[in-house]
């Protein structure tokens, strides 16, 4: 069964595995976000569907955001618009969906790839894994729900430095500072996030799909909140000579130089 070009989705036994499959870096573009938001809205409406894995194909997770559609330079790009129309959306309704779901973190999760791992409720990660803030490395701030999701389980001091240095964490740092729940050789990754996923599915799923509001509602209620001030923030950001210089020394492989304007 599949969904799209760029989306493999395969239902087994009570799970349904979603697999972000757009090379080189699975980065998302509107069809991608459309097809795993459309995935989404169906499993939740799905009696059979009792567990969701979401990895990535290849040897990345998500590179985020494909950077090639910010490079416009035009300045006529909302990023508020882009976010409320994509992650805003996409990152709610995983959270919403009360069935769990399984992050099998296969490579490097950055930028709005960072902000959906983050978004999954169990994080399995391959010891090759890297885990990026991003944003920052192209004169952005924090969007896809990172601003909450970072703070809330490594703490603001260490999350203030993954933001403001942009230095990845390697899958054993991960583990340390709490970005997940723990880390398998990357050829046991599969395994153990079907192990899992199969485990969950098999039991009191309307149980656990309660647990998971409880948690929302003592945690993250001010998520929609939350995701509105990101889109505001993001649209300041993206307006800078900053941004811009960030963009085009990505596309052009250099170093950036910024002048905080």
């Amino acid at each position: 069964m599949a969904e799209g070009e760029t989306l493999r989705v395969h239902h087994s036994g009570g799970v349904l595995t979603l697999t972000l499959d757009r090379p080189k870096a699975n980065a998302f573009d509107l069809a991608l976000v459309d097809a795993l938001g459309e995935a989404l809205r169906r499993a939740e409406a799905d009696a059979g569907v009792r567990c969701l894995v979401l990895t990535g194909a290849g040897r990345v997770f998500s590179a985020g955001q494909d950077v090639s559609a910010l490079a416009g330079g035009d300045g006529n790009i909302s990023f508020r618009a882009h976010l409320e129309r994509t992650y805003n959306r996409l990152i709610l309704r995983m959270r919403g969906i009360e069935k769990p779901i399984v992050g099998a973190i296969n490579g490097a999760a950055a930028g709005a790839g960072l902000g959906v791992a983050l978004a999954t409720d169990v994080r399995i990660a391959a010891s090759s894994a890297r885990f990026v803030f991003g944003f920052t490395g192209i004169g952005l701030t924090a969007d896809s729900g990172t601003s909450l999701m970072l703070p809330l389980l490594m703490g603001l001091g260490r999350a203030a430095e993954m933001a403001f240095t942009n230095a990845p964490l390697d899958a054993e740092q991960a583990l340390a500072y709490g970005l997940v729940n723990r880390v398998v050789p990357d050829d046991d990754l599969p395994a153990a996030a079907a192990d899992l996923a199969a485990s969950l599915a098999a039991g009191p799923t309307r149980a656990l799909g309660l647990t998971k509001r409880a948690f929302h509602h003592s945690l993250l209620a001010a998520l929609p909140a939350v995701l509105d001030y990101e889109a505001h923030l993001q649209e300041i950001a993206g307006r800078t000579e900053d941004h811009r210089e960030g963009v085009k020394a990505f596309l052009e492989k250099r170093a950036a130089v910024y002048r905080g304007l």
